[in-house]
């Protein structure tokens, strides 16, 4: 334990990751007149933007009947790349104006596809965001290389708006800039725009591996300042603490453990084991807990990724090592009553904020009301002595000896039941699984008690079979299901390419049942100490399933 006198100096190791390199590229050329060109104008399929982008289509005819424009969307969802479309926007147009990037996920996306366009069709594009992510897709087209690609903001929200509405957005002000929007669209597309120069990299390559000497004090007004916490005190990363925490791993302080970014098209952060371990040690991690945190930093999957939709982790530990280190899967498994579960799942937290770069409301965390799961991202291990099947990450293709960590992500529809009724408990888990959002699967975790009612009412003696009777049961009418928002965001988008299996039920009668979810995307966990059989069903998605035995 580190014991301080007022006013010692202290050095402490710095926890923010390595920025990626960023490599400058050159815009298209412009146009000297939009009079008589093509202009592709390209929807990216997400909550009515092409109704907007309908309105831009008005606007021209109305105003430059000289300029043609082919209004079309992207083949599948907003985060694919379209060369088939790129080519053709290359071959018969001149200029393209996309959008509408309005969520934390879609406008990187839509910048990035304006940036490919420009760079590598010659094609000069220019892309619409609202307002709310101006400091997102800034940042996005710095990353990419092309700082002065040109944007162009309307108000938010899109979705929903009426024509009249989205009218008014198309000829008022963009409220970023406070010029109309239609001339920023029309120079954007034929004025040139500056060249990239040496010397305008966002990020320096580098990051410091140690601050400089200041009191205790001074340091946690630092990290506070700095947003390198989650506003809850932390351990001071000394080198002392850091060296010891070091020792829990036999792999190399310098070895590159993974990379991450708070959502794609951000740019991926480089982080070595010394890294991690100074933010699991801010956390308040023992060295024993080291190989978990290590295990799941190197996944690159983020628990503080940035979706307007405040998506959060839950991470679960199997195999001896919840025993060796005393991880909590009996009463409370869930809640703040274990050190390691408490701190591992925080190590997670901190790390994943510091070491991609950020987690910052407004640039990179647009989460629309958070998460308060993403304080530990809900860390806890599997009751495998007292369930009735085996454990998940034999499920997962691992040998039961082993150690792992898995990853869910989503949790943001939470229902729960106490046990299973004699007579109607079918219909009472139907019932919840209609109240889990449609693109993110069910998570069982389950109590023991209501684990074995499952086999003992349900027959389901395996995993599979009450996966299988899950798959069957969480069924809705077409016409509901396809009137989903985020089904027609996600699901609709790639259906319709073949890419998803709710093609087969495209273009069916409304009444037609819609089986929600398949079967290899629903999970079951057992955890808890059976002081009663409640249970709980999240949405969310299993990302990955790995060793932790090989961070030892």
């Amino acid at each position: 334990m580190l014991t301080t006198v007022k006013n010692q100096q202290i050095t402490v190791h710095n926890p923010v990751g390595y920025p990626p390199k960023v490599s400058r590229k050159q815009p298209a050329s412009r146009l000297s007149s939009l009079d008589g060109k093509t202009v592709y104008l390209i929807d990216s399929r997400f909550d009515d933007s092409v109704e907007l982008l309908k309105q831009v289509q008005i606007w021209f005819a109305e105003k430059m009947p000289g300029v043609k424009t082919v209004l079309k969307s992207m083949a599948s969802y907003y985060g694919k790349d379209d060369p088939e479309l790129w080519n053709e926007i290359k071959t018969q147009g001149h200029a393209a104006i996309i959008g509408v990037g309005h969520c934390s996920t879609c406008a990187p996306a839509v910048s990035t596809h304006a940036i490919t366009l420009e760079t590598q069709y010659g094609v000069p594009t220019v892309a619409i965001h609202t307002d709310k992510f101006v400091k997102v897709v800034q940042s996005v087209t710095r990353m990419g290389g092309l700082a002065q690609a040109p944007l162009v903001f309307v108000p938010q929200p899109v979705m929903g708006k009426t024509e009249a509405e989205l009218r008014a957005y198309v000829e008022g002000n963009d409220p970023y800039t406070g010029k109309p929007v239609m001339k920023a669209i029309v120079d954007a597309l034929t004025i040139g725009l500056a060249a990239s120069v040496p010397g305008d990299e966002p990020y320096a390559r580098t990051t410091p591996r140690l601050e400089e000497p200041v009191t205790e004090d001074e340091l946690h007004a630092l990290f506070e300042k700095n947003l390198w916490t989650d506003h809850l005190p932390i351990v001071l990363p000394t080198e002392e603490r850091v060296a010891a925490m070091l020792r829990g791993t036999s792999r190399k302080a310098d070895e590159v453990v993974g990379r991450m970014q708070p959502t794609p098209n951000r740019g991926l952060w480089e982080y070595t084991v010394e890294k991690v371990a100074v933010n699991a040690v801010m956390a308040g991690a023992k060295p024993e807990y080291f190989p978990i945190i290590l295990a799941l930093a190197a996944t690159g999957i983020s628990a503080r990724g940035s979706t307007s939709s405040s998506a959060a982790v839950m991470t679960v530990v199997n195999g001896p090592i919840r025993n060796e280190v005393n991880m909590n899967c009996g009463i409370g498994a869930m809640g703040p009553y274990n050190h390691a579960n408490a701190t591992i799942g925080r190590a997670y937290s901190l790390l994943s904020q510091n070491l991609q770069g950020g987690s910052v409301p407004n640039e990179t965390f647009m989460g629309s009301i958070g998460s308060n799961y993403t304080y530990n991202g809900i860390c806890f291990a599997e009751n495998e002595e007292r369930s009735p099947w085996e454990p998940l990450h034999v499920q997962k293709g691992f040998d039961k000896s082993a150690s792992t960590v898995t990853i869910f992500h989503g949790n943001r529809s939470t229902t729960f039941c106490l046990g299973l009724r004699k007579d109607h408990w079918r219909e009472h888990v139907k019932d919840m699984l209609l109240g889990t959002d449609a693109i993110t699967a069910p998570v069982l975790v389950l109590d023991p008690i209501t684990a074995r009612q499952f086999v003992e009412r349900g027959g389901f003696d395996t995993k599979a079979k009450l996966i299988r009777w899950l798959h069957e049961t969480a069924e809705m009418p077409a016409g509901r299901y396809w009137d989903l928002q985020l089904v027609q965001n996600y699901i609709y988008t790639k259906a319709t390419f073949g890419e998803s299996p709710k093609k087969k039920y495209l273009n069916v009668p409304d009444d037609t049942p819609v089986r929600m979810f398949e079967e290899s995307d629903i999970n079951v966990v057992v955890t808890g100490g059976e002081a009663n059989g409640y249970w709980q069903m999240m949405g969310a998605h299993h990302k990955a399933t790995v060793s932790v035995d090989e961070w030892r």
